[in-house]
């Protein structure tokens, strides 16, 4: 199903996906060397709880999962990038941390993903991954204007990806977003500019590029879950929500501080 969402709706959006931006910036700024992601998991559900929000986690159970996720938050550490379940595991400095959470608020939800290294600081093996998926991801809303197609957003990932030296898995990718959390069109992050659905306004895009340094194979934990890249090589991940307007794409998942 392709949503089209009513100005309304858009600007309910606009809240839930303010209070996601909020949520993944306020746990950042708490984890240091030796949090544990069950700890971050507890966060987010005070957050998302407190905020009188709805999880689109906890219960979600997709034919690519085992089962309900059963937790409020993605935490992926170091080779994992994709659907990290929560696990009783203490990040250490210099980790490459991806978190990754969507909620609901008013009937209308909002997903966004960051990538960023335990105890700050620069990083010779994180940095460039995480810059290349945050270049990706600002090319990839460029190309989302009204009138363009799905291919010319997953093209301008691709290239970004590509011309970084990064293999690109196609098995995941973007969504569409809206009443629920994942929709059509697909996003892929390589494709054929020109081709696809028609980007047009109401339509809400959760754009979110992901690599993995040396691979573009991934291999799934034993908690059913957890994507892991399969040499162990390390990985980032980045995601915004996107609503397509008459003006073009506005930045919904942006931290309202």
């Amino acid at each position: 199903m392709i949503e089209i969402l009513t100005p309304d709706q858009i600007d309910r959006a606009r809240t839930t996906g303010g209070l996601v931006g909020d949520i993944l910036h306020g746990i950042k700024e708490r984890v240091k060397p030796g949090t544990n992601l069950l700890e971050i998991d507890a966060w987010a559900k005070d957050m998302i709880l407190g905020a009188g929000a709805e999880s689109c986690y906890v219960d979600y159970a997709p034919s690519f999962g085992r089962g309900p996720f059963g937790h409020y938050i993605c935490t992926a550490v170091n080779d994992a990038v994709l659907h990290g379940r929560p696990r009783d595991q203490r990040v250490a400095a210099g980790d490459l941390l991806t978190l990754d959470l969507a909620i609901k608020t008013s009937g209308v939800a909002a997903d966004a993903a960051i990538s960023f290294t335990v105890g700050g600081g620069a990083h010779s093996e994180n940095d460039p991954l995480i810059t290349a998926t945050e270049r990706a991801l600002a090319a990839g809303i460029e190309a989302a204007q009204p009138g363009n197609r799905i291919g010319d957003i997953s093209h301008a990932i691709g290239e970004v990806l590509s011309g970084a030296g990064y293999p690109i898995n196609m098995e995941f990718g973007g969504h569409g977003i809206g009443t629920t959390m994942h929709q059509d069109p697909h996003v892929s992050n390589n494709g054929r500019p020109g081709r696809g659905y028609r980007l047009r306004p109401g339509l809400m895009l959760a754009i979110e590029p992901w690599v993995m340094a040396d691979t573009d194979v991934l291999v799934t934990d034993d908690d059913g879950w957890t994507l892991r890249s399969a040499t162990g090589c390390r990985t980032a991940h980045t995601e915004h929500t996107v609503a397509i307007t008459d003006d073009g794409p506005v930045i919904l998942t942006r931290p309202t501080s």
